[in-house]
This record gives C-alpha cells, structure tokens and sequence, in this order.
C-alpha cells in the first residue's frame, strides 16, 4: 500500500508554521492519504476576511473581466495538461479521496475542465450580461442612463465533497464578477479547490490575497457566524438540513444562494426505441448512471420509457442493465460506506417486496392495475435495475387518468441503482415531475425532432429546469443556469446612472453658455 501526504487549503498571509492543522485520512484503492487542511481560530479567520475584503476592492476590482479570463484560462490549461505537477497530483490523490475509480476521474475533470477555456468563459459571461463590460464600467442602457455591475466585496463559499472538483463553479462565478473569495472545502473532498486556488495565485500574483480556502468542521458554528457576519453573499451546496442550519447562521441583510438536493430524471420516446438506436441511448443513459455514481444533483434516478417502439421499455431496461455490467468492469464502483450499502440493501429489499406482491406484472407487457417490478441482473452485482412494468391506460376506466396510478417518483439509493418505469405516453408522467417540483432539475431526452419541443414546453411548466440529451446529463454546458438560475447576475448588484443625473450634468459643463 502506497502513503501519501497533502497539504489542502489556501490562506492568504499566513506562514504555515502560524497555524493550527487537522489531517483528514482517505484510503482507497489499496492507497492511503492524509491531508492536512488548515483550522483558523476565530480572530484569524476574521484577519483572512478583512484581508481578502480589501484585496478584492483595491486589486480585484480593478482587473478587467477578459484579464481575469485569461487567468482563470491559462489555469485550466495547466490542469489539462497530463504533465503538469497540479494535475498529476490530482489525478493521483482524487480517486484515494472519493474512492471513485482512477479511469473515471481523469475522464471527468477533463471533461469537466474544458468547460472553463476561454471561449466557454467568454459565452458564460455574455449568457448573463449581453455587455460584458458592464462589469469593468459604467455602460449605455437602452432605456437611458448609464449602469455598472459591481460583484460583492467579499462572497463565502460552503461546498459540498461530493463530485470532485464541484467547488471550481461557483469559485470561478465569484472571480468573474471580481468578488473576493472565502470558500469553505467539505472534509470529503478537501483538495481540487485549494489546488486550484494555489494555481490561480502561481498564474497571476495579484491573487494572491483576493481569496482563500479554508476547512472547519460542519456546523461549526462560531466559525460559520464568524464569516457569515462579513461577508455580502453566502453560497451553499449540500443537503437541505445543512442548508437549512446555515440559513440561521447567515445575516438578514447578506444574500443567501442555497443548492441542495435535487432530482433528475430521463425520457426515452418510442422515436428513440428502434434497436440499435436503443441500444445507444442504453449506452449514453449508463454512463450517466455510473459518472460519480449518480452524487450529482444532475444524475438520473429514474427513467422512464414510452410503450409503442420496435424496443419494449422491458427489453430497453434489459439492454440498460447489459450496459451497466460493462462499465462495471471498465469503471468499478468506488467501495460503499456503511450508511450507503445499507441504503442499497433497503432500496433493493423495497423494491424485492414489491415485486413479490404483484408477480403476475414482471414481466408483463401489457400492464396491470397493480403496477409491478422486477429486478434484472444478479443480486450480489454492484449495480441494481428496477424494472417497473407500470400502468397501460387501456386497462384503466375511462374517467382515470394513467398518470395518476403511475408509482410515485422517487429516489434510488444512489450507487447505480436506476429504476426504468414504462409509460403509453411520456406526458403521463408530468403530474409526478410536478409533485417534486421543488426537487426537480435535469431531465434527459431521447426523442424525435417533431417531439422535442413539446416534451420540453411541458417539463419547463412541470419545475424542469434543464434538459438536455440523454449522456449528457452529468456534462452540463457552460454558462448553464445552476437550478434555473442565473450564475452571474444572482451574485451582483446593479448601480445605475440615470439619465436625469446625465441631462443635469450638462447645464454644469464649462462649455454651456
């Protein structure tokens, strides 16, 4: 077994012998790291606000956007380059830390990666301002005036350890709107955002006290309250009772920007299921399963698949799990700690109970009044699909509505495990999408042009607020709206010059007879 040793975190000004270290411990693989990650008492954890604070208005903000651009750019371009020392450390202690498989990582961040390049930055921007300059000085407004968008002095981060190089978003969205950054790394993943932050600083010196990233313990509170009273707006990821918990910590008068959890689905259409056509998606819905083992919020739980194709949604369901079987070895899954295997087990155990109750539906083409499942592939294999034969509307009282007796939507266990639920038609399931509309984020697609619109008119009203191809459900664009919300202008404030203070100026002017 190999051992390492890291060093996580970023603080500005401060020499490491000055300050207090805890060491978290990973092993995985059949190797092990301790990483140290910095733990600032209150009075120093308010000289690194204050620090950053004045940075952020005395350097940050005088920095035009396409310079920060080109940092943040020629940064990434680092850590696309297999040779460099910030990428191979990466790409060697990430897979020990989340304990995801070594192929599936250097995959993913460089997939990850490409989406802040220049020209994807460049269109994040534009996404939210249609002139960029409006954060460099004040512009031309068509109804008049003149208006500048000024980002925070000083923006605080709580991230989340559960896709690995997750806190790289939001940090980004903090430096393009010239924010002073105080991020906060979860004890699961501590390491991307400070290594990041350390070539962010190496690229461009003037960074060097324009952020900072730093650990504590979660729901220490004192720490928490500590920055929180500092800073202009706080931005959360995480589980919604930790979200909720932070809400109490943070000021009524500093913005608050929660993430917490969300579900996200698939649509397969009978214009999809044709056979190899079918097996296709099967393909791209797997590696959306398998990409960090559905921890992302845009990770599909549940798929549900339209009767009336060459395909079956049985035989579609079928192909998913032959899919599943071969990325299982290409990709193994990551070990299972106690709380997720035992969740696993429940969740196949639930849908095994179901599955005895209502026999006669496995299987079934047709449909039943009770609905049915059943579970393909062996029971001790590291992956699970729940095949639900669901409702046919022919076998339904006319007054009934099908989507009322659909199962109710639901989350898996996570871990590869997907339910497939087959439907006559795909809007039958909108009334169950809009019961968890408060939950709802990504829906992937698979379905004919002529069907594509009015599918998407439809999960747009039901709460969904991307959608996107199936096999890009976890590969989201850049510049996408996080939740359906704007990345940018959610984190600035407008100050406008009006045109009154403009027409006045002139009868003030040396050249006004």
């Amino acid at each position: 077994m190999s051992h390492y040793t890291a060093t996580a975190g970023y603080v500005p000004g401060w020499a490491a012998q000055d300050l207090q270290w805890h060491t978290l411990r990973f092993a995985a693989h059949g190797h092990s790291v301790d990483v140290a990650v910095p733990q600032l008492t209150p009075a120093q954890l308010l000289e690194v606000a204050q620090r950053v604070q004045t940075a952020s208005r005395d350097t940050l903000k005088t920095m035009r956007v396409s310079h920060i651009i080109a940092v943040v750019d020629s940064a990434i371009a680092r850590l696309l380059d297999a040779n460099d020392p910030y990428r191979q450390e990466a790409q060697r202690l990430l897979p020990i830390i989340t304990g995801f498989d070594a192929e599936m990582v250097r995959l993913g961040l460089t997939q990850y990666l490409k989406t802040f390049r220049a020209p994807q930055l460049q269109r994040f921007v534009a996404e939210d301002f249609a002139n960029p300059k409006l954060l460099d000085e004040f512009q031309p407004r068509p109804k008049g005036g003149m208006a500048l968008a000024l980002g925070p002095d000083l923006l605080a981060h709580v991230w989340a350890g559960n896709v690995p190089g997750l806190p790289l978003w939001s940090l980004i969205c903090g430096l393009l709107v010239k924010a002073g950054n105080i991020g906060k790394v979860a004890s699961a993943e501590p390491l991307m955002a400070s290594l990041f932050a350390r070539l962010l600083v190496e690229v461009e010196p003037q960074l060097a006290d324009s952020l900072a990233v730093l650990w504590w313990q979660g729901g220490d509170v004192v720490s928490e309250q500590t920055l929180f009273a500092q800073v202009d707006v706080v931005l959360a990821y995480g589980g919604n009772a930790t979200l909720e918990q932070i809400r109490t910590r943070v000021p009524i008068s500093t913005r608050y920007l929660p993430h917490g959890h969300k579900l996200s689905v698939g649509w397969v259409a009978a214009s999809a299921l044709q056979v190899r056509k079918a097996q296709a998606v099967a393909r791209a819905a797997a590696l959306d399963v398998v990409r960090y083992e559905q921890q992302g919020c845009y990770s599909p739980q549940v798929f549900y698949v339209a009767r009336g194709g060459r395909v079956s949604p049985r035989e579609f369901a079928q192909y998913l799990n032959a899919e599943l079987a071969a990325l299982a070895h290409k990709h193994p899954r990551r070990a299972l700690a106690l709380d997720e295997a035992q969740s696993v087990a429940a969740w196949r155990q639930a849908q095994e109970l179901v599955a005895l109750a209502t026999p006669q539906a496995a299987g079934s083409e047709a449909g039943t009044q009770h609905g049915g499942v059943e579970l393909l592939g062996n029971a001790a294999a590291p992956w699970c699909v729940a095949y639900c034969e669901g409702l046919s509307s022919a076998t339904l009282p006319s007054a009934a509505s099908p989507a009322v007796a659909l199962p109710a939507l639901s989350p898996s266990a996570l871990n590869r495990t997907v339910t497939v639920v087959a439907v006559d038609d795909l809007q039958d399931t909108l009334p169950l999408l809009q019961a968890q509309r408060a939950y709802l984020q990504t829906v992937g697609v698979a379905a004919a042009p002529q069907e594509l619109l009015a599918l998407a008119q439809g999960l747009g009203a039901a709460g969904v607020t991307r959608i996107c191809a199936i096999g890009n459900m976890t590969a989201p664009e850049a510049g996408w709206h996080h939740d359906g919300r704007f990345n940018l202008l959610d984190l600035v404030r407008m100050v406008e010059l009006e045109q009154s203070a403009e027409d006045a100026a002139e009868t003030f002017a040396p050249y006004v007879d």
